[in-house]
């Protein structure tokens, strides 16, 4: 199939693209949000095409694979066909609600005919989806090998902009798991973190990362430590584990359903999860038996061949 789908969540889409199938990215001049093209710091197949929003005017189309609310009409406007109704498509929700999950009503809620395609089960279950069909397929990771030593003894922790997202990524708990350990934070806009939250800089060191640097950068350090309060489940997490990480994470949305008990720590109560980072920081041993299990747990259950095969049968589905 040809398949239009925007470049809006590089890891996601890197593990989508594998699939047999010919994906048409947008791209603009500007490479903006709208139109970032093929991305750069993942590797992505040669299905993967770069087309202007001239050129999908007259490209043949068999599905539409969008992500954001203003797609809808975006690609009816580029396209000069309706999602949905000229052209079968489907909408990956990405994200928990970002309001309360009583009173927060999916954008296409008011439509049967795009399914909304959740990434885990917390999520469809605290968006209100109205009169949309809603599924869940469950992420799929590209394994990138056991390559944790815990050489370094510091807990890792991947975020994006966390300034900005503030207690949302659980920025604010930061001071207090940096007395348990020494922090080592990856993602975009992480720049004076450190000096935001009042640490010292080798209680909170932070760095931006090639995707290509990123996971073994991750796997020298003891553990990973995932504070999150409210987003999806983090694919960094999912991530981690497969590098063979111990795993000391906030016991919300998704994260009890990915970690299974002999895999690392998840709870709510801060001195549980404090005790685990100290516990896993003083055993190295220790660390690395608790990251076998969560490495095995992940392949299990977040492999990038199940996701794909869960694709397949959804979009014949919708195709047929």
């Amino acid at each position: 199939m040809n398949i239009l789908i925007w470049h809006v969540h590089g890891s996601w889409a890197t593990s989508f693209v594998q699939g047999p199938h010919t994906y048409l990215v947008p791209v603009t001049p500007d490479r903006g949000p709208d139109g970032l093209g093929r991305a750069r710091t993942w590797q992505w197949p040669p299905s993967v095409r770069e087309v202007t929003p001239e050129e999908l005017r007259t490209s043949d189309l068999d599905l539409m694979v969008l992500q954001r609310p203003h797609e809808v009409e975006l690609a009816h406007r580029w396209t000069g066909r309706r999602p949905g109704v000229d052209v079968p498509a489907v909408y990956v929700e990405h994200n928990a609600p970002h309001e309360t999950p009583d009173g927060t009503r999916h954008p296409l809620a008011g439509r049967d005919d795009i399914p909304v395609v959740h990434v885990t089960h917390f999520n469809q279950l605290m968006w209100d989806n109205g009169r949309a069909p809603a599924t869940v397929i469950e992420h799929g990771i590209i394994d990138p090998g056991p390559l944790w030593t815990g050489e370094d003894p510091r807990a890792a922790v991947v975020v994006n902009e966390p300034v900005r997202r503030a207690r949302t990524t659980g920025t604010d708990l930061l001071p207090r798991f940096a007395r348990a350990a020494p922090l080592e934070v990856f993602g975009m806009r992480t720049d004076n973190l450190a000096t935001h939250l009042g640490l010292a800089p080798d209680r909170c060191r932070t760095r931006d990362l090639p995707q290509a640097e990123l996971h073994p950068a991750m796997a020298r350090c003891r553990l990973y430590l995932h504070p999150v309060r409210w987003t999806s489940l983090g694919l960094s997490l999912l991530e981690a584990m497969f590098l063979g990480m111990p795993v000391v994470a906030l016991d919300t949305t998704e994260a009890r359903e990915a970690v299974p008990a002999d895999a690392g720590v998840v709870s709510n109560r801060l001195d549980v999860l404090d005790e685990a980072v100290r516990a896993f920081l003083a055993d190295r041993e220790h660390a690395r038996r608790v990251g076998e299990r969560a490495r095995a747990a992940a392949q299990a259950r977040y492999g990038v061949r199940r996701f794909l095969d869960d694709w397949e049968h959804l979009m014949k589905e919708v195709t047929r």
